[in-house]
């Protein structure tokens, strides 16, 4: 952390100029024309004041390269030439290790022996070179996927230039019990060697981070006839999985966070047509069944998702378990049907880039248009297919974890279906109510599963894959106290609002962070001094002092977080700055929320920017502010207190039981009480 400056860390991905005691330049995270990201070298931390990213070097890397916290240290580490001591790995450990970076270091020989052979041979630009231009694509677009070519030849020609360059054979083959080995080559009957992918052009497929995990090769059209598989994939290994990666998301990472969105298609090809046509936020599931791991590498970089479809009205109709899985996981799913049977790469060979990119924009629609569009013209005059219909869409909306979501969708439906929206509603709690007792359901059987197991020794089998139920598992029921208003906060770390069921709770949030404000700013500053049972005087923080009045109320902070955060000051080293502290304290979720609340200058009050309200007028004591903000707090948690007994009080019931009225009263009377003492406290009136 004290090495590494941000400066110079963010000079590596954006040109900086100066702007007074900061620096700014465009913000490598969204579309940025204007220059908005800022870079405070006396902080040390960056943000961008139109899409609110940016963090500590730390946060930076992470935010900038799509990695995790320890791998962004390592990623410093490096720059700066500190080495990292980490604890001491057992065997099994450190061999587990040697065999990953192995097998990554001979993918990475493979990546570029089949660019070689493409490039620089003879039958690699006769046939491979000769295949990718005659389907249409550019050399640009070949060098930025790094295609290559594999030769005809059964004697194992990589192979062997493998074996000679050095590398262990085990790491060539793929031994399907333990996951070892990249499976680049095949072991035959008689001991010999050969190429896995001979007679093919070769996809490498890349990590987040770039690494080759894993190849896919073709064959050639002339040698389509008679061949049931014409892609062979690299075998599921330690380090890859089909069903963990994405083709393309390398190389559309950038472009996906920029433009919020990402296309997702079907094939290594139609990713390819895409870029060449200027749509670089595309990535493909290489034909596999999309699966919940992918889904978060996406949501990883963006909340919004357009899947394209081709005219193949089977494959959109199996498709539709997909969409339901990515509608569970939070995300904004749009659909786009191409014309006429074409899929991404054919419709790319028919018009130019303008014309490709005004029909992904005018084509676009949500998953209710689409499957409506779809569905209802075969069901007309159709009351069961119709029923049908309503129920498919019922299925869709009813993964959608956001409540306020739900209830925007059930609306639509029931406009575009003609059908009361209660009905549509109650159709949607009983579809969440029977995927949560299916939940249940698995979970009982997962515990009996780990039951026989460890009676038997023996591991039973997992369930199969359509077994298991999309849905997360925290789906919130409709409540009835929800007003259906949405106040979200943008904030660059974890998303509270996805938490918030009505005002109130999005109001107490706010007050919270106005507390942590002050604890960010003013910390560690002493505000006074206390004496405890024995006489003895101390002196209180900011911090403290906040602890301590929360304490003598029973209060604590609503969100975890925002707990977890003042506990991590109430321990910080007092001759240090807070901020800095906080900021750059070895959590990512922690230091990106005090980023966040250290530079929100449109939510920071007045009364936050200065403690001055003029050059003129005198200074406003601290002790002032914090007593203005604690009362604030308090005085909200009263009010939500004091709303939630007047709605009790409108009860028909409540007031034939008299003496649940008179307790109910009572309440009510204390509660105005404390409110009163509160708002004279910080200078309000009540009447």
């Amino acid at each position: 952390m004290d090495a590494a400056n941000i400066v110079d860390v963010v000079s590596d991905f954006v040109t900086l100029k100066r702007a007074g005691a900061n620096l700014k330049g465009l913000c490598p995270f969204h579309d940025d024309r204007t220059p908005s990201f800022m870079v405070s070298p006396a902080k040390n931390y960056c943000k961008c004041f139109a899409c609110g990213k940016g963090g500590n070097p730390v946060g930076f890397i992470m935010e900038h390269e799509q990695i995790t916290y320890p791998e962004a240290l390592r990623y410093l580490a490096k720059k700066y030439g500190i080495t990292i001591e980490e604890k001491e790995m057992s065997k099994e450990d450190v061999q587990r290790q040697d065999d990953r970076e192995s097998m990554f270091i001979v993918n990475q020989w493979a990546n570029e022996w089949f660019q070689r052979q493409l490039h620089d041979t003879p039958d690699g630009r006769a046939i491979g070179l000769a295949y990718f231009r005659g389907r249409g694509f550019r050399d640009d677009i070949i060098q930025k996927f790094q295609l290559g070519f594999c030769p005809d030849s059964r004697d194992g020609v990589m192979s062997q230039d493998a074996l000679k360059a050095g590398y262990q054979e085990k790491y060539l083959i793929n031994d399907p019990e333990t996951g070892i080995g990249t499976g680049i080559s095949i072991k035959n009957d008689k001991g010999r060697l050969r190429d896995r992918y001979w007679g093919r052009v070769i996809f490498p497929i890349f990590t987040m981070s770039g690494k080759v995990v894993g190849f896919g090769g073709r064959v050639l059209d002339a040698a389509t006839k008679g061949v049931n598989v014409k892609y062979q994939n690299s075998p599921e290994s330690i380090i890859y999985s089909k069903k963990r990666e994405l083709y393309g998301l390398f190389q559309a990472k950038q472009a996906i966070r920029k433009q919020d969105l990402c296309f997702l298609v079907e094939g290594y090809t139609d990713v390819m047509a895409m870029h060449q046509s200027g749509i670089e936020n595309v990535v493909a599931s290489s034909g596999t069944a999309l699966t919940d791991d992918q889904i978060r590498l996406i949501h990883r970089l963006t909340d919004n998702i357009t899947v394209i479809y081709d005219g193949d009205a089977a494959g959109i109709k199996a498709s539709q378990r997909g969409i339901d899985m990515l509608l569970a996981q939070g995300m904004n799913v749009r659909l786009l049907l191409l014309p006429d049977g074409d899929d991404p790469d054919s419709f790319a060979r028919k018009h130019n880039a303008e014309e490709y990119k005004r029909y992904l924009d005018e084509h676009q629609v949500d998953f209710i248009k689409f499957k409506t569009s779809l569905l209802l013209e075969e069901a007309q005059g159709d009351p069961v297919k119709k029923s049908q219909l309503v129920n498919n869409i019922v299925q869709s909306i009813a993964c959608i974890p956001n409540e306020i979501t739900r209830a925007v969708y059930i609306q639509e439906t029931a406009a575009t279906m003609q059908m009361q929206e209660r009905l549509i509603a109650s159709a949607v709690t009983r579809q969440i109510e029977q995927s949560l007792e299916e939940i249940r359901k698995q979970r009982e059987r997962e515990r009996e599963r780990k039951t026989l197991e460890r009676i038997t020794g023996e591991t039973p089998p997992p369930p199969a894959e359509d077994e298991r139920i999309p849905l997360p598992t925290d789906i919130p029921l409709p409540t009835q106290e929800s007003d259906g208003t949405d106040e979200s906060v943008p904030s660059p770390y974890t998303p509270l609002v996805e938490n918030i069921r009505n005002r109130d709770a999005l109001r107490l949030e706010q007050k919270e962070r106005e507390l942590l404000r002050l604890v960010i700013r003013f910390g560690n500053q002493p505000l006074g001094t206390v004496k405890d049972n024995e006489g003895k005087t101390s002196t209180l923080s900011v911090a403290q002092y906040i602890q301590s009045s929360l304490t003598q109320d029973e209060l604590a902070l609503s969100h975890p977080i925002h707990q977890r955060l003042m506990d991590i000051a109430l321990s910080a080293e007092q001759n240090k700055e807070m901020e800095q502290q906080l900021i750059n304290y070895p959590d990512p979720e922690i230091n990106a929320l005090a980023f966040d609340l250290a530079t929100d200058s449109e939510q920071l009050s007045r009364i936050h920017q200065s403690t001055k309200k003029s050059s003129t007028e005198p200074e406003i004591p601290l002790s002032m502010l914090v007593n203005h903000i604690v009362a604030d707090y308090k005085l909200e948690i009263v009010g939500q207190q004091k709303r939630r007994i007047m709605r009790q009080l409108q009860d028909p019931n409540l007031i034939r039981d008299s003496q649940r009225y008179l307790q109910v009263m009572t309440q009510y009377k204390d509660i105005k009480e404390a409110e009163k003492r509160l708002s004279q406290h910080e200078g309000r009136v009540i009447i």
